[in-house]
């Protein structure tokens, strides 16, 4: 067996193990609102969450990915073949060895802040300090910050005024009913906007902003009145659950479309590296930028899956019970405010991440009961592993860098 034919399989073990940490850590966080709202059970959104993250990985994901995640590290160390090679196999297995111990630990962290402190690891030992961009790190700190507040102060609001309009009023169920159409369209609004500027697919497609606005409104309101149709027709009044029924249906909605859009997303962090090996190893060149092949995709989305349905109820569990109680209302304006914290924060260009955007939203809720709805002991276990992400994963990289060179001297 020859070297590069090794290293090739090695890096498809390596990427199948990242992927499979990704569905168990990252995209669990997609069901998790659901999950804990009992608006699902876990084995309907394992089921659900698997399919869609193999379809939007292998349809929707990337089919170009940049040799170097981010653009955290300077191109300079990936000019030598041999130096590319180790980096990318120590980055791919430090990111998805701390992630495995995040999901072991049952809590949710970065699998994108994984990667990139694992790229950070690899640049410092193969280049120097000097090969790392220090303002692009700065920004993933910021995210630690940005994200979680975002979203926390949106599910504040929603869901008081889920509260003030409904909750409170004398007849929750017909109130749900009647206003259901601005809520399921408000929703589809800001969905439609995330996978026209989000996604691969949508970004492939480079709408204007103009167009954009009309498809989005469009869609909303088709939608927003068809989904009123529908619940008036197929929820029965006397379930004795009130609006909770009502919007239960609308979060299972946008906890897919979640699903599917981590699944397009996320996929990079695994194949991304992989598809730079499989070239090296195929070429022996890699430029800026490697197409990635759609079996790659594939593969990525087959382990997101596998990692979700063999180890994602642990994540789930946390973000969905052990904050704090959530109800379907609650989980609505969770899956709200994480998706307009990644769609608004990502237009202006600053970094977000989905999994704490989540947290924050589940925060929000909360808030909204009091502060002794949370526990913020599970907060504050989170935060420290969200702050421990980066440099674990440097440190991982940097050792497993050195060993593979030993190794492949």
């Amino acid at each position: 067996m020859t070297p590069e034919t090794i290293i090739l399989m090695l890096g498809f073990a390596f990427g199948f193990y990242m992927a499979w940490n990704i569905g168990a850590n990252d995209v669990a966080n997609s069901m998790a609102s659901a999950v804990g709202a009992k608006a699902i059970t876990i084995r309907q959104a394992i089921f659900i969450a698997g399919i869609l993250n193999i379809a939007g990985a292998t349809f929707i994901g990337s089919h170009v990915t940049n040799t170097i995640r981010k653009g955290i590290i300077s191109t300079e160390v990936m000019s030598d073949p041999h130096l590319a090679l180790a980096g990318a196999l120590a980055a791919l297995l430090a990111a998805a060895l701390w992630v495995s111990f995040a999901t072991w630990r049952s809590l949710p962290v970065s699998t994108t802040h994984s990667i990139v402190g694992a790229m950070v690891g690899f640049g410092i030992v193969a280049g120097g300090f000097d090969m790392v961009n220090w303002g692009k790190l700065g920004a993933v700190v910021m995210s630690w910050i940005i994200s979680p507040v975002f979203s926390m102060v949106i599910a504040f609001v929603m869901f008081k005024i889920i509260i003030r309009l409904i909750l409170s009023r004398e007849n929750p169920f017909e109130k749900a009913v009647r206003l259901s159409p601005y809520f399921i369209s408000i929703a589809i609004f800001v969905v439609a906007l995330s996978f026209l500027f989000k996604t691969p697919l949508g970004k492939k497609l480079a709408l204007s902003m103009p167009m954009a606005l009309v498809i989005a409104i469009a869609a909303a309101l088709i939608l927003g009145f068809a989904g009123r149709l529908l619940l008036k027709r197929y929820v029965p009044k006397e379930t004795g659950s009130g609006a909770e029924e009502i919007f239960r249906r609308i979060q299972i909605g946008t906890s897919c479309y979640v699903a599917l859009a981590q699944g397009a997303n996320d996929v990079a962090n695994a194949i991304g590296p992989l598809a730079v090996i499989y070239f090296l190893v195929k070429t022996g060149t890699v430029g800026a930028k490697v197409p990635v092949p759609l079996f790659l995709l594939l593969f990525g989305g087959i382990g997101i899956a596998m990692g979700i349905g063999m180890a994602g109820n642990r994540v789930m569990t946390t973000i969905g019970t052990k904050i704090t109680t959530l109800t379907n209302t609650r989980g609505f304006a969770v899956d709200f405010s994480a998706a307009t914290t990644v769609l608004v924060a990502s237009k202006l260009g600053l970094p977000v991440s989905t999994t704490h955007a989540a947290v924050g939203g589940v925060m929000g809720v909360g808030i909204a009961r009091g502060l002794e709805a949370i526990n913020f002991r599970i907060i504050f276990q989170i935060v420290v592993y969200w702050v421990l992400t980066v440099p674990a994963a440097a440190v991982t990289s940097m050792l497993i860098f050195k060993i593979i060179r030993l190794l492949y001297h």
